[in-house]
């Protein structure tokens, strides 16, 4: 029996939606009041320091300036305007790095608390490449594409042992045509984290099984490709949860999920037992470069860095886009949990290639495009 099973015996009138479809531990303590500073649990500092290769208060430190980093993206962007190139967080430095193609508003970017780097191409012109390059047909040597701010161009990542293949060539051809573009080789080629039915675990769909990602008022998000709209929710009890209220998959890969028959939502994303689990506050967005974490009913509590915002991801069922890509590792069954940076939610599980045991990267959808889209209030503590 999983340890899992143990903990929640008994306690089937009180699950805990919006914790990675582990739904059933006891809550988590009383929030503190929200003028409070909320400390980063043991828990997360040391899941920091394994998975990250920090000293407990190098993991202090960073979590400090990202928060910083987070405040200062968005006031640096509205100072920027037309002028924004792109941002990402440097955990070397502590800081951000904001990129403007003006010099008129470096001064005024930089008075933000920013670092500022001149370039070339604005983000609103690099986006619109990307989006031409996202109404050409993919082959399946292409893994993926996204907006570099570092770079400042279109990176399109490419399987390397298809690097050669005529189609991907000829992609890369038109993909160049669509504006600035530079071509990365990765190992494999992105998959989702959907699995079939395994006893114990938390949420299933017919026969797939799938984690939670946080709870809303009135139910929760998780994956699209994870259940179609209709389609029945039954829990880790297997009793009836509620049923997909929306879910789109390709193009996007989200869903949510109503909540009745005794199972009611909490803002709470499990740490299973790595880390004390976590209260949600806010979905505030993370910088790229920022750490960020993922809990999942397979591979549960995992840390990485956060690589790139806005890929667009060619599954073999059809391109997702505006994805935001991890070094966090995941496995099947995680698809639909929470990615969650400090206390702020980012997204849901989507897919990814590679493993917890060799390493990987994994895509998730971003949490306020889900709310915004089914017009979902996030539950927060």
């Amino acid at each position: 029996m999983r340890r899992t099973t143990v903990i929640r015996t008994g306690l089937s009138a009180l699950l805990l939606l919006g914790t990675w479809a582990a739904a059933g531990l006891a809550p988590a303590a009383a929030a503190p009041s929200p003028t409070a500073e909320a400390p980063a649990s043991a828990g997360l500092l040391t899941a920091m320091q394994k998975d990250l290769g920090l000293t407990e208060s190098q993991a202090k430190a960073r979590l400090a300036a990202e928060k910083t980093a987070t405040a200062v993206e968005s006031k640096a962007k509205h100072v920027a305007g037309a002028s924004y190139g792109g941002s990402w967080f440097n955990p070397d430095s502590g800081t951000l790095t904001v990129t403007v193609t003006s010099a008129q508003k470096a001064d005024a970017v930089r008075a933000t608390g920013a670092t500022v780097r001149l370039v070339e191409h604005s983000a609103r012109q690099l986006d619109a490449a990307k989006e031409r390059i996202d109404e050409l047909s993919a082959p399946a040597g292409v893994s993926s594409w996204h907006v570099d701010p570092k770079a400042n161009r279109v990176v399109v990542n490419v399987v390397a042992a298809q690097k050669n293949d005529n189609d991907v060539r000829d992609f890369l051809d038109r993909a160049r045509q669509a504006g600035p573009v530079t071509v990365k080789e990765t190992a494999q080629a992105p998959q989702t984290f959907a699995a079939g039915t395994v006893g114990g675990d938390p949420y299933y769909t017919g026969n797939v099984r799938c984690s939670i990602g946080f709870s809303v008022h009135g139910g929760f998000v998780t994956a699209g490709h994870c259940g179609q709209a209709g389609a029945s929710v039954s829990g880790w009890d297997g009793s009836y949860i509620g049923n997909f209220q929306g879910s789109s998959f390709p193009d996007n890969d989200y869903a949510w999920v109503n909540v009745g028959s005794g199972w009611w939502t909490v803002p709470v994303v499990l740490g299973w037992g790595s880390v004390s689990d976590q209260l949600v506050r806010g979905s505030n967005e993370a910088p790229i470069g920022a750490s960020i974490c993922r809990s999942g009913s397979t591979t549960h509590w995992r840390c990485g860095n956060l690589l790139a915002k806005n890929e667009t991801v060619n599954y073999s069922q059809g391109a997702v886009h505006q994805m935001t890509k991890t070094s966090v590792c995941a496995e099947g069954g995680d698809s639909g949990g929470s990615f969650i940076s400090g206390d702020q939610a980012q997204g849901v599980t989507s897919g990814g290639w590679g493993n917890c045991s060799g390493g990987g990267e994994t895509w998730y959808q971003p949490i306020n495009e889900i709310l915004g889209r089914y017009g979902l209030t996030l539950h927060t503590a």
